[in-house]
């Protein structure tokens, strides 16, 4: 949507250079590196509750990553428009759209809450037994009560890193870690004079956690203190703006839901083996998140450049980037995960309070998803790529594609055709991921991309 003259003030992107690439990427690296230690450290409190409250706390935690999916059909629209309007110089345009964006946020973060009064129904899709199923409602229920601060906050956050400012959502997500893991620890406890509530008090922590991280942003866009400069509240709040945010978001938001469904599906089936499998996936992918965290920093280096460079007309420097977003996802985390699995025994040590077998199993899970580490890289940084070109809706067929007919597919293949053990299941996984990362290297080369109307 061309703006006004007043909307432009010339500015566009600086020429391609390495050190254009690292200064986003390093930024969202140690932000997501800070929440996976609070995951992770999150993860060590309850797990000296035992197996059962752990496989709880995990159960909801894969529910509450539902809203990061229905959320990206906003947050996804308000990366690609931001970069693309600052690109081209409509700041005001820019502030319009994170405006709007958070409206549709809140919004959608309120429509969640439907899910408090059926939570245990809901709970009771992943197959797991009772006596995980009951506290992972409980939790889920306290954990979905701050859905709506935690969705305006993510919409504040993606605008900013459409417009390039990293650094502000990671000291301020520094914070809330912070917070996150002395309220966790004093919640479930009840140490620093806080009451002792046990398995609920890690839900309460966290959501408390993030709505102070909430009331900062909120604080700092008051004072007009963020990267895009505030020009009212309600200015372009109009149906057609609307529109261009989730139009573009949508596809992603699909591609999410039915990646985070299928996630429940596949851990359904691990389900079928036991609590101990289904707490040993948990902590793996907790521990193994470490070797995500350089990809989420590339994707989001790829969308912003790619969306900045398209805006200001320049598509062979926007494909340039991409590249080498791709390249370096894969070497940083292929290198991370060849680290973590060189420590899987005594990371899954950590939790030998939920037995010896979980931690077993965990130690075979991290050796097959660490592998598979620079295949997730591709999946990273070339779908970051393609969404922040606005084509939001091949890395959905590429999802679909490698989680359905390829994981899960090939578990209940496996199944069906003998009596396969867990790991057989775990090593579904690899086929996932390969496919994924051939489907969106092809599209990102075939260049189609390029010529997204936005």
């Amino acid at each position: 949507m061309a703006q006004s003259g007043d909307d432009d003030d010339g500015h566009a992107p600086a020429g391609p250079t390495a050190e254009r690439v690292w200064p986003l990427a390093w930024p969202t690296m140690l932000a997501m590196a800070l929440n996976s230690s609070v995951g992770l450290a999150d993860f060590l409190i309850v797990g000296q509750l035992g197996a059962a409250p752990l496989a709880a706390a995990g159960v909801a935690h894969q529910l509450h990553f539902m809203l990061f999916a229905v959320m990206s059909s906003v947050t996804t629209g308000t990366v690609a428009l931001v970069a693309r309007e600052l690109g081209g110089g409509r700041r005001r345009e820019a502030d319009r759209v994170l405006r709007l964006s958070c409206a549709l946020g809140a919004a959608l973060g309120a429509l969640t809450l439907g899910v408090l009064p059926v939570a245990d129904r809901v709970i009771a899709a992943f197959g797991v037994e009772p006596a995980v199923a009951e506290p992972a409602a409980r939790y889920l229920r306290v954990l979905f009560a701050f859905n709506v601060p935690f969705a305006v906050s993510l919409v504040i956050a993606s605008g900013l890193r459409g417009a390039g400012d990293v650094r502000t959502p990671l000291w301020i997500g520094a914070i809330v870690n912070v917070a996150n893991v002395l309220l966790n620890y004093g919640l479930v406890f009840g140490a620093f004079g806080l009451p002792e509530l046990g398995l609920e008090g890690s839900a309460l922590g966290t959501g408390l956690a993030l709505t102070l991280g909430t009331a900062i942003m909120l604080l700092l866009w008051w004072r007009d203190a963020l990267a895009i400069p505030r020009h009212g509240w309600v200015d372009g709040f109009e149906r057609e703006r609307a529109w261009r945010i989730l139009r573009i978001g949508l596809p992603t938001a699909l591609e999410q839901t039915t990646w985070q469904v299928g996630l429940v599906l596949f851990l359904r089936v691990i389900a079928g083996y036991g609590t101990e499998p289904v707490s040993a996936y948990l902590i793996g992918v907790r521990i193994l998140s470490f070797s995500f965290v350089p990809g989420i920093g590339f994707s989001t280096a790829a969308s912003t450049l790619v969306g900045q460079y398209l805006g200001a007309g320049r598509p062979d420097e926007a494909a340039r980037f991409g590249w080498r977003s791709n390249l370096g996802a894969m070497v940083v985390m292929g290198t991370v995960g060849l680290a973590i699995i060189a420590l899987a025994r005594p990371l899954a040590g950590l939790f030998g309070a939920a037995g010896p077998l979980t931690v077993d199993l965990t130690v075979t899970f991290i050796y097959v998803l660490g592998a598979v580490q620079p295949l997730m890289a591709v999946e990273f940084a070339l779908g970051g790529a393609l969404r922040g070109a606005g084509d939001t809706r091949f890395p959905l067929v590429a999802i679909l594609t490698g989680l359905f007919v390829f994981r899960l597919g090939g578990a209940l293949a496996l199944q069906a055709l003998w009596t396969p053990s867990v790991v057989h299941i775990y090593l579904c996984l690899v086929s996932d991921y390969a496919v994924k990362a051939l489907m969106l290297a092809w599209r990102f080369s075939s260049g189609r991309w390029r010529e997204m109307r936005i």
